[in-house]
């Protein structure tokens, strides 16, 4: 509690002078905005999206209107909120609003120049796409998998099935988990990696658990990028030891099968790190860091929980304007 205070004093001196600055070079014309709430000292509007940010943006909008310019810590956004501007942003002007605000954890072992997900729209983005939507993505891809698809839903039936039988309540979210995890790694690399029987699968999955609690999180630095080297949380130290990790195990999985492929011993039929490794081989649009994380992003099924965090808004409802 004493750290966060001796921070919060810190952030106020920092904005006092930042604010005499500003004051000083008032020359400088200041970009016109949408109206929004007045923000305080430091936090800006922060205290005003409570724990859950999406029904306070949408008690804001009827206040401000369907366009609202929002200060969050030295952070100034734009939040769109009405179906008409969603589709001006999203599809007649998406060139301009395609380029993610990435989050200052995410900046771990370069996973932003990497990470289709988090590339600007740029050539090397344009290729990395082009072979997921021709080799990863396709309507003949995903057919493929329909009977990988049918097994997997089969087993967590039969893990319900089981646990009625025996009286046992059924723990949704570790089932569910399991099941999209499995289908995933299947699809990646043709092996369960929810495996309770192998210690290195029991690894794998404890670090895909931890990542994705670590991106849930509220950062700070998002918000107070001034904080960058000191990370308060330390959940960019923490995901970046967590992103090394995966990426050697993947690392592995990837070299075993290069070493199947120099022996001529191929599969029937070619998964995910087949095609890509396929690619490298034919164009070299794409490198060995694109493949690992590549898999990294896909062996993410989705957040361990359903609330709503500030950063999932950091990523998706607004635009950055600092």
């Amino acid at each position: 509690m004493e750290s966060l205070i001796l921070i919060l004093y810190i952030l106020l001196v920092i904005t006092l002078v930042r604010t005499l600055l500003s004051i000083l070079r008032s020359s400088k014309p200041s970009p016109r905005l949408p109206p929004g709430p007045v923000p305080l000292p430091v936090i800006g509007s922060l205290l005003k999206l409570g724990g859950k940010p999406h029904k306070s943006l949408a008690e804001l909008a009827k206040l401000y209107g369907p366009i609202m310019s929002l200060k969050l810590g030295q952070k100034t956004v734009v939040v769109i909120s009405s179906p008409a501007l969603a589709r001006e942003v999203l599809q007649k002007q998406d060139l301009a609003f395609s380029t993610r605000s990435v989050p200052n954890a995410l900046h771990a072992h370069g996973h932003n120049k990497y990470s289709v997900a988090w590339l600007p729209v740029s050539d090397q983005w344009r290729s990395l796409r082009k072979a997921l939507n021709s080799n990863i993505f396709s309507g003949k891809r995903i057919d493929a998998s329909q009977n990988l698809r049918r097994q997997k839903v089969q087993e967590l039936i039969e893990y319900a099935g089981k646990c009625c039988r025996e009286g046992v309540a059924v723990d949704i979210g570790n089932a569910a988990f399991k099941t999209s995890l499995n289908l995933i790694s299947n699809t990646v690399f043709s092996i369960d990696m929810a495996d309770p029987t192998q210690d290195s699968v029991q690894q794998f999955r404890h670090l895909i658990w931890q990542i994705m609690l670590e991106v849930g999180k509220p950062n700070l630095v998002d918000y107070f990028p001034i904080l960058d080297k000191i990370d308060p949380q330390g959940i960019t130290r923490r995901l970046k030891s967590h992103f090394g990790d995966t990426i050697q195990l993947i690392g592995r999985l990837i070299d075993d099968r290069l070493e199947l492929r120099r022996l001529g011993m191929t599969r029937a039929e070619s998964d995910v790190i087949d095609i890509l490794l396929n690619i490298i081989e034919e164009n070299g649009e794409i490198n060995r860091n694109h493949i690992e994380h590549l898999c990294l992003v896909c062996l993410l099924p989705f957040p361990p929980s359903t609330n709503s965090t500030l950063i999932k808004y950091g990523t998706g409802l607004y635009k950055n304007q600092s």
